[in-house]
């Protein structure tokens, strides 16, 4: 093997810039997050939800520095776009979906609506993806989102983290539960629901 075979595997790295070390953050936030609701529900430790919330909020804020500090180096790239979007799903997408269900949203018809909250978010990024040239009117910098960007699903995190601090979890979720049909479902669900509805949606927002 010669020399430059052996650098091969390590010359995707040499391509990052430094905002997208800032992404992998996020990406690692997100699935720190995701350990963390695996824990609770081993050991059933609310703080481990507090854990799972607070790093979500973390990934959040390594997103808002991934963007700022690509615009500021003036160093944007195909790959960073791409790296941003997967992180977002398991930051924004994933993660919430998880601590969902490991706060009791765990009926059949939850399960189905926090599936659909995941796919409408990889959805979301998608269509900014392949639209983003288009939208940014020949400038480096989007003038809107359609539909709601999927950090906002840090509102659903939030919510959850006051619920386990108020001890509604489990079996004393907020709004309690209905059976539909022998399966069931926990109203607060419906949270998400709203959230990828929205994300899917035609409306536009304003981008900072």
């Amino acid at each position: 093997m010669t020399t430059s075979d052996r650098k091969k595997p390590f010359s995707m790295i040499r391509e990052f810039h430094l905002a997208d070390w800032f992404t992998l953050g996020n990406a690692v936030c997100g699935v720190g997050a995701i350990f963390s609701i695996i824990t609770y529900l081993e050991q059933n430790d609310i703080l481990h939800v507090y854990f799972a919330c607070g790093l979500v909020f973390f990934a959040m804020i390594f997103d808002f520095l991934d963007g700022r500090i690509a615009r500021w180096r003036k160093k944007t790239s195909t790959l960073g776009r791409e790296l941003d979007s997967l992180a977002d799903v398991i930051s924004f997408g994933v993660a919430p979906a998880i601590i969902g269900y490991g706060c009791g949203m765990q009926g059949l018809y939850d399960r189905i609506i926090l599936a659909g909250f995941v796919a409408c978010g990889v959805s979301r990024l998608a269509r900014y993806n392949v639209t983003a040239e288009a939208l940014s009117q020949g400038s480096d910098k989007v003038k809107y989102f359609e539909g709601t960007p999927i950090p906002t699903s840090i509102v659903l995190v939030f919510i959850l983290a006051l619920a386990a601090w108020s001890g509604a979890v489990n079996q004393d979720l907020w709004f309690g539960e209905i059976t539909l049909a022998g399966f069931k479902l926990h109203p607060l669900v419906l949270m998400f629901a709203l959230s990828g509805s929205l994300m899917i949606s035609r409306f536009h927002i304003p981008k900072p």
